[in-house]
């Protein structure tokens, strides 16, 4: 189902999640909401500069600036749970976001049946953009390393593109954890908990 084209540093896992209803009718639940504090009481180590460093060498590997507006989405999502503002969209994009927020790494979430196979995970080429947000922003992919479909770059560890979002509507879920090599484990132990996470929601996992 899913390919990995060879990298000396990434260290991916993925899993397919299939809800029991539409995630529209999926909220968060309160115990969901909890997790949100930026000091609630996980099983990772707290984030730190090594991490951060560790995380950013990974996408700079293949010529991309993980900087500014081209952070790790896991930095993104720290600095607004830090103020307060963690955002609460659907049960699957918040366990998303707490997986990234407390695991340190970053991680995509996208609708399964918006993709074509075969799938792939791979460096974007010179040239490679896509839209990212409902107002039509683009971001370039050239050199960073994306969940591909038929149709070329759907996901990333900056920004998911608009096309494979989920919605109100969505029943299946592709979530891939951006790991790297630099942090032994930390990848599995973020698939682990997230799995956790969804399951405890009603969702039926498969890892692939």
């Amino acid at each position: 189902m899913l390919t990995i084209d060879p990298h000396p540093l990434l260290d991916l896992r993925a899993f397919v999640t299939t809800w029991p209803a539409p995630l529209g009718e999926l909220p968060a639940p309160a115990w969901l909401q909890a997790l949100a504090a930026i000091d609630a009481e996980v099983p990772f180590s707290p984030f730190d500069d090594a991490i951060k460093g560790a995380v950013r060498d990974l996408l700079r590997h293949g010529g991309f600036k993980p900087a500014g507006r081209s952070k790790p989405c896991n930095e993104y999502i720290r600095g607004v749970a830090a103020k307060g503002n963690f955002p609460l969209i659907n049960a699957a994009v918040d366990a998303t976001n707490l997986a990234a927020l407390h695991g340190c790494l970053p991680v995509s979430t996208v609708d399964l049946d918006k993709l074509s196979e075969p799938l792939r995970v791979g460096i974007a080429p010179e040239g490679a953009r896509y839209v990212f947000n409902m107002s039509g922003q683009e971001i370039d992919l050239k050199g960073l390393i994306c969940l591909h479909d038929a149709a070329g770059p759907c996901a990333n560890s900056v920004k998911d593109s608009q096309r494979a979002k989920t919605t109100d509507e969505s029943r299946r879920t592709i979530t891939v954890i951006w790991g790297t090599r630099e942090l032994p484990g930390r990848a599995q132990a973020v698939l682990d908990w997230h799995v956790a996470l969804n399951e405890r929601l009603g969702g039926q996992c498969e890892r692939v």
